[in-house]
C-alpha cells in the first residue's frame, strides 16, 4: 500500500508545481498589463518578483515530488533530507491550507489537506529504518537486565 501512496503523492505534487507555475505566470502577465504600482514599487519589478516567485515554488514542489517518486519506485526509506524536504513541503501545505480557506473557498483546501494527507502517509509508510541491532528480541529486555 505504501508504494501507490508515495507515487501518487509524487504525481500530485508534479501537478500541483504546473500549477503554481500557471497561476504565477497569469498574476505576473497581469501585473505587467496593469502598468500599476502597489505602495510605490516598480510594475516590472512586480512581475518579475511574481516570475521569480513561480518558478522557486514550481521548482521546490518538483524537488518534493521527486522524492517521494523515487521513494515510491524505490520501496525503501527516505533519507534525512528526504525526510526534512517532506516535512517542510507538509508544513507549507498546511498554513497554506489554512489560508485558503478565506482568500480562494472550502476546494482550495480540500485540495491542500488532500495534499497534506498524501504527504503524511508517505511520510509515515516511509518512516526511518531500524538500525542494525535496534530489531525487537534484540538487546538487554527486563529479563536480561535482571539477570546482569
Amino acid at each position: 500500500m505504501r508504494r501507490p501512496v508515495a507515487i501518487v503523492t509524487g504525481l500530485v505534487l508534479f501537478g500541483e508545481a504546473v500549477g503554481i507555475v500557471l497561476i504565477n505566470a497569469v498574476l505576473a502577465t497581469v501585473a505587467e498589463n496593469q502598468n500599476m504600482s502597489l505602495a510605490g514599487l516598480d510594475p516590472d519589478a512586480m512581475s518579475t518578483g511574481t516570475w521569480a516567485m513561480g518558478g522557486v515554488f514550481g521548482l521546490l514542489l518538483v524537488l518534493c515530488g521527486l522524492i517521494a517518486l523515487l521513494a515510491g519506485v524505490r520501496d525503501r526509506a527516505l533519507g534525512r533530507f528526504g525526510r526534512i524536504t517532506l516535512i517542510g513541503c507538509s508544513v507549507v501545505h498546511g498554513v497554506l491550507g489554512a489560508v485558503t480557506v478565506g482568500l480562494v473557498g472550502w476546494g482550495a483546501f480540500a485540495f491542500m489537506m488532500l495534499v497534506l494527507a498524501l504527504l503524511v502517509l508517505t511520510l509515515l509508510a516511509y518512516g526511518p529504518e531500524p538500525r542494525a541491532g535496534e530489531g525487537v528480541g534484540e538487546g538487554a529486555g527486563p529479563a536480561e537486565a535482571r539477570a546482569v
